[in-house]
């Protein structure tokens, strides 16, 4: 029995991204069973350009589903709670996936039973170029527990991985069945790192999370209108994704792995998660910039450790398959 695909597409203020993605999904070689378009009501251009959408030739069925409130977690739980598919694969509205997107995806699920989640590569347009590196390791957290990304430079073949990118990644509905996205993660609008929490939390319940370069979307990353910004971001919007993204590696690690992971950030971190050492760094384009964001990135996780022992998402128990 052929499966069923839903796509779930969550999007705000951004009308001429959105017309581009839906126009990719209408070229998909396979086409999707119906495409949730999950909007604010405040959001009168987007409302405009849907009028247009909704009176196309689609070859499926679109449908506007309302956020009820602001911010990316609240539209995605929306699109989970919406979708009728048997695959719900979801995609960002700067994004544009390649022909053969959902064929590829259709076919992985159809093969591995055990694959819960599968995503792929993001080919990210940036100043006029795209970003065409090449990295092997993907989706990984290492002992120190910094993470690895590089889904937009992913190669090689399938694998698993720990964790998928919220512009390209999708789902079996049995692997979800009772899992959303994570409601106590914080920021106005995008709520980083909610795509890290999610995808984690199929490959707890004993599902596998595959990531194939060979599935890909070009990804054209756009404004946000929060304070979460690509170009500026507050140091209130820099505390919250500290704190989201301590919240989620206090609930994937072990406890020994977590003591390893708190003392790496808090000593050395990363350029956009300062430790020590990477603030002292940084102090050479300005003290004062860099002990705030500093300051900033310690508040945040801080709180996270704080919470890490209050109640957690409902997970289900690792499964045999």
């Amino acid at each position: 029995m052929t499966m069923k695909v839903s796509v779930v597409v969550p999007t705000y203020r951004r009308p001429a991204d959105l017309k581009r993605c839906l126009t990719a999904l209408r070229a998909q070689t396979r086409k999707p069973d119906e495409v949730l378009v999950i909007a604010r009501p405040e959001d009168d251009a987007t409302a405009r350009r849907l009028a247009v959408e909704l009176k196309s030739a689609n070859r499926f069925v679109l449908r506007v589903i309302d956020t009820g409130t602001g911010g990316q977690v609240a539209a995605l739980n929306r699109g989970l709670d919406a979708a009728k598919g048997d695959i719900i694969a979801i995609t960002d509205d700067d994004a544009a996936p390649y022909p053969d997107w959902i064929a590829r995806i259709a076919r992985a699920f159809d093969e591995d039973e055990r694959l819960g989640a599968i995503g792929g590569r993001d080919w990210v347009h940036e100043k006029g170029r795209v970003l065409d590196g090449s990295r092997h390791e993907v989706g990984v957290i290492r002992r120190t527990g910094r993470v690895v990304g590089n889904h937009h430079l992913g190669v090689g073949v399938a694998r698993s991985v720990r964790m998928l990118k919220g512009a390209n990644m999708s789902y079996r509905r049995a692997a979800i069945s009772s899992l959303r996205f994570d409601t106590r993660l914080r920021g106005a609008g995008a709520q980083v790192h909610n795509d890290m929490a999610f995808s984690m939390s199929v490959r707890r319940a004993g599902w596998r999370v595959v990531y194939d370069p060979l599935i890909a979307v070009d990804h054209f990353p756009a404004e946000r209108f929060d304070d979460d910004r690509r170009d500026a971001q507050t140091l209130g919007a820099l505390t919250d994704a500290a704190y989201n993204f301590h919240l989620i590696l206090n609930e994937e690690l072990e406890s020994f792995d977590r003591e390893i992971a708190w003392l790496w950030y808090a000593l050395i971190g990363t350029r956009v998660y300062p430790g020590l050492l990477h603030a002292l760094i940084a102090m050479r384009g300005g003290v004062r910039h860099a002990w705030a964001r500093w300051r900033a990135v310690r508040k945040g996780a801080t709180e996270a450790r704080r919470r890490k022992n209050l109640s957690t998402p409902t997970i289900p128990a690792a499964r045999t398959l």
